[in-house]
């Protein structure tokens, strides 16, 4: 919340610390509420707060009530305080009917004024009275003595203060309910300006901004990587000199004309000289005019065809591999993995998914430093995929957590040797430095069809399998079998 349009301090503690802490709730509602009016948002977050205030004065004045009926049995100012607290739930039960007005200014501003008004006023003066009395009584004095010292201290110096504060507080309502709107209009405006740089500067097509005469003075990502140079290298450039293979200076020169003449122009630019493969790229350029109608900017899109294959093969190469080792991720892991028990139904082979866990790895890292860990990640990653057959997969789905299919199998007598050359790979030492990093494994194998037909329960049974051999000793492997609790 950026300010409160009734900020609670110590001068609206009456002394009883139930009455306060909920008067202190109240005033946190109505907070929440000047908020959610001044930013426009949505009516049922509106009506539900108009709700909650509703409930909660409820609450607070049942309370109340019974506090001083507990003090002031049948007496007068009980009864006028009762009937008061009656007036302000009908005041917040007309706003409750009127609440599909509640979006214009005024009327918003109007209620929130009556809301902080009144309840200022009602705590500084109606429940402080009322609250030096109960004091009072709770000290050992009599009912008359205790609304006489209540008096005493509620006149002179109290009246004029309780003036002040409402004065105060009414002149900070409407103050801090436009200040609220003014900087929610200003969060609007920045939110969609940064909402069209990130648009900008997400987009594959190259964007530029040129003045008149066709320097650079802004650009996107795109554009930068399109003419292989960084930002500050290319502002304040001549667009044609960025790259002249491409952009021929009399075909940029007649661009630039036209699209000033015409205000917009779009076509084909080719790259010069007469090698069949010559860049080409397609340019939309449009004139920006200024107030006077004289051209200020030129701004320009720029797509190339051979770069979109290229960006498109990069996206799909970091969505689906670890970029720190370049293995398959979780997302190209359970692709293979669901060919693979297709391939496997087909040809009647089993399958192996082994879910490997290194051992120590975290004294690696504690020891030596991360970046000998993700050293240590890579050297074992790299062992791993020189090791398995063309046709297995071996991918890192976090941290020190890999997976491992090995498909085609005859029988499961084939797995052992496997498992036992990728656990010795694994404990090959890993040079760091002037250090020895070791490391083992503990692998949790899972067979398909025999421990399950699905992806999902595969690498479950693997990962439950994984740490039966952790429990069992570590460096090892344990195939699972759901009658005993070990059976490598």
């Amino acid at each position: 919340m950026v300010s409160e349009i009734f900020p609670w301090n110590v001068n609206f503690e009456t002394g009883l610390a139930v009455v306060d802490e909920q008067h202190q709730k109240l005033v946190e509602i109505i907070n929440r509420l000047a908020y959610q009016l001044a930013n426009n948002l949505d009516d049922v977050a509106i009506n539900q707060l108009l709700d909650e205030l509703s409930d909660y004065t409820i609450y607070h004045f049942t309370t109340e009530e019974a506090l001083w009926n507990k003090y002031l049995p049948a007496d007068e100012m009980t009864a006028e305080h009762a009937q008061t607290h009656q007036s302000f739930v009908d005041e917040v039960e007309i706003v409750k009917q009127e609440r599909h007005t509640l979006r214009d200014e005024e009327v918003s501003e109007k209620v929130l004024s009556f809301l902080t008004h009144w309840l200022a006023f009602h705590i500084l003066d109606t429940d402080r009275r009322m609250a030096q009395i109960v004091l009072g009584i709770e000290q050992g004095m009599d009912l008359k003595h205790a609304k006489d010292h209540a008096s005493h201290a509620m006149s002179g110096a109290m009246t004029a203060l309780i003036e002040t504060v409402l004065k105060m507080y009414d002149s900070l309502s409407s103050q801090t309910l436009e200040l609220m709107r003014e900087t929610a209009r200003r969060q609007r405006i920045e939110h969609k300006l940064i909402l069209s740089k990130n648009v900008i500067d997400s987009t594959f097509e190259a964007i530029f901004v040129t003045d008149p005469a066709g320097l650079l003075i802004d650009a996107n990502p795109a554009f930068c990587t399109y003419v292989d140079s960084q930002y500050d290298q290319i502002i304040g450039q001549h667009f044609q000199s960025l790259k002249p293979q491409l952009f021929a200076q009399d075909v940029v020169s007649d661009i630039w004309q036209l699209a000033g003449e015409q205000g917009h122009w779009s076509g084909e630019i080719f790259g010069q000289g007469i090698s069949a493969e010559r860049e080409v790229a397609w340019l939309t350029l449009s004139a920006i005019r200024g107030e006077e109608g004289k051209v200020d900017n030129y701004a320009g899109v720029l797509s190339s065809v051979s770069q979109l294959v290229e960006r498109q093969h990069g996206l799909e190469l970091e969505a689906n591999h670890d970029t720190l080792t370049g293995l398959p991720n979780r997302r190209l892991l359970n692709d293979r993995l669901e060919q693979s028990i297709l391939h496997s139904k087909r040809t009647d082979k089993l399958l192996a998914v082994c879910f490997l866990d290194l051992d120590g790895f975290k004294a690696v890292n504690d020891t030596l430093g991360h970046d000998a860990g993700d050293e240590v990640l890579c050297v074992i990653s790299h062992r791993l995929g020189t090791l398995v057959r063309g046709e297995d997969t071996v991918a890192r789905i976090g941290g020190d957590e890999f997976v491992l299919l090995f498909g085609d199998l005859a029988n499961e007598s084939c797995l052992p040797p496997l498992l036992d050359k990728v656990l010795e790979c694994i404990q090959r030492a890993v040079p760091i430095d002037n250090e020895q990093a070791g490391v083992s494994a503990s692998i949790g194998v899972s067979l398909y069809p025999a421990h399950a037909e699905d992806a999902d329960s595969l690498l479950k049974l693997a990962d439950k399998s994984m740490y039966q051999a952790k429990q069992a000793g570590k460096s090892r492997y344990s195939i699972w079998c759901p009658d005993t609790e070990l059976c490598d």
